[in-house]
């Protein structure tokens, strides 16, 4: 594969080889493209590698148009952490009471949604420790790539979505353990319309695009449509015997409903995530509440409300939430005064059996020692 090297790059009169280097080996691993976006104590450098469509010369825009997988939920948790500083709710009040037609376990409250401890059954299908499969709505990774496909335009109510889970054995009492789920989210947007009487999309522009001017943020509902400009989004498929390789920019989000849908730009991920941890967003003790969190099992990391809590290689902390759609895979961390942060767009072919996945976790795990290398505790420790 050919690297297109990053004439894009402005970096305000500073020279970032080492940033750079990542993004163009980035690309070469598997990656179509990638467009980055890096504030530091260096100030700001932005730069983009690779190319926005196959078989294309041009380079990814550097602050295009992105579905941002489920950087979703952390703005969602940061939505409901605003609505409780309203005094709309409670983090500890049981979701059962504001929506009594789902028949809840009055265990499930607010917090245990945010956080992943309700235990409920994730409506995009579960993988079990002995290596078993539950399916949900069609995915496209797996064994239902190819009904995904054919029912990319189809819309998916909330509710539906919520029944679907609700028709499944959960996972755990709630409170008895951490599970990331889907519905979790899913289930925070039907409250939170509950709660205000107004859609998800005006609460979200009351509460943080407008007062963060996150002019490039969008949610989306039911629309297929990606504003221009944007990098081009792949997928590669079994077709009755003959793999066929499809452009998938264009779907309906509403699979991946409140948990994944959510539009955005590595500008204004940055400017939220920046906002948020700066203290900027949130009172402080709900910001402290969010970024408090449950072991989840995974290395190295645990979950706040909506964000995870990760330890750096360095020895550092990184507060962070990233998001893998059809396609495309976004990266947003920061330090946890806001005062780092590191925001990322990658666009490639996906296909059933996550084949990028296996170049993506090295291509993260690089972008965030070159950025945050500087919060190693151990000054006796290699910057690389």
């Amino acid at each position: 594969m050919t690297t297109t090297s990053s004439h894009q790059d402005t970096s305000a009169g500073q020279d970032r080889p080492e940033l750079r280097k990542a993004i163009e080996e980035i690309v070469a691993s598997g990656f179509l493209g990638v467009s980055l976006r890096v504030h530091d104590e260096r100030g700001e450098w932005t730069g983009s590698a690779g190319t926005a469509e196959l078989g294309g010369t041009a380079e990814p825009p550097i602050d295009g148009h992105a579905r941002i997988g489920s950087n979703t939920k952390t703005f969602t948790a940061a939505l409901m952490l605003l609505l409780v500083a309203e005094g709309k709710i409670e983090l500890d009040t049981p979701v059962a009471g504001h929506l009594p037609g789902f028949g809840l376990d009055r265990r499930i409250t607010v917090r245990r949604l945010l956080q992943h401890t309700s235990g409920l059954f994730n409506f995009t299908g579960e993988v079990y420790d002995d290596g078993s499969i539950v399916h949900g709505v069609p995915v496209p990774y797996g064994t239902t790539g190819k009904e995904w496909v054919d029912n990319r335009f189809r819309t998916y109510r909330p509710q539906e979505l919520v029944e679907l889970a609700l028709s499944k054995q959960a996972r755990f009492e709630p409170g008895a353990g951490w599970s990331y789920s889907n519905t979790n989210y899913v289930l925070a947007r039907l409250l939170i319309e509950k709660i205000t009487g107004r859609s998800l999309a005006e609460e979200m522009r009351r509460l943080i695009l407008d007062p963060l001017g996150l002019s490039g943020t969008v949610v989306p509902d039911a629309s297929p449509e990606l504003p221009e400009p944007h990098a081009h989004l792949y997928y590669r498929y079994d077709d009755a015997g003959q793999e066929r390789t499809i452009d998938v920019t264009r779907y309906n989000p509403t699979w991946v409903s409140t948990g994944g849908d959510m539009i955005s730009t590595t500008r204004d991920l940055h400017t939220f995530i920046s906002a948020l941890m700066g203290g900027r967003l949130l009172p402080a003790p709900l910001l402290e509440e969010m970024c408090t969190p449950v072991a989840t099992g995974l290395p190295g990391m645990e979950y706040g409300l909506g964000v995870f809590v990760q330890e750096t290689d360095g020895g550092g902390t990184v507060i962070t939430h990233n998001g893998g759609n059809v396609g495309s895979m976004t990266l947003m961390y920061s330090t946890p005064d806001g005062g780092r942060t590191m925001t990322a767009v990658l666009n490639c072919v996906d296909d059933a059996g996550l084949s990028i996945a296996a170049a993506f976790r090295p291509a993260q795990q690089r972008l965030v020692n070159e950025v945050f290398r500087g919060d190693q505790t151990d000054p006796a420790q290699p910057a690389h």
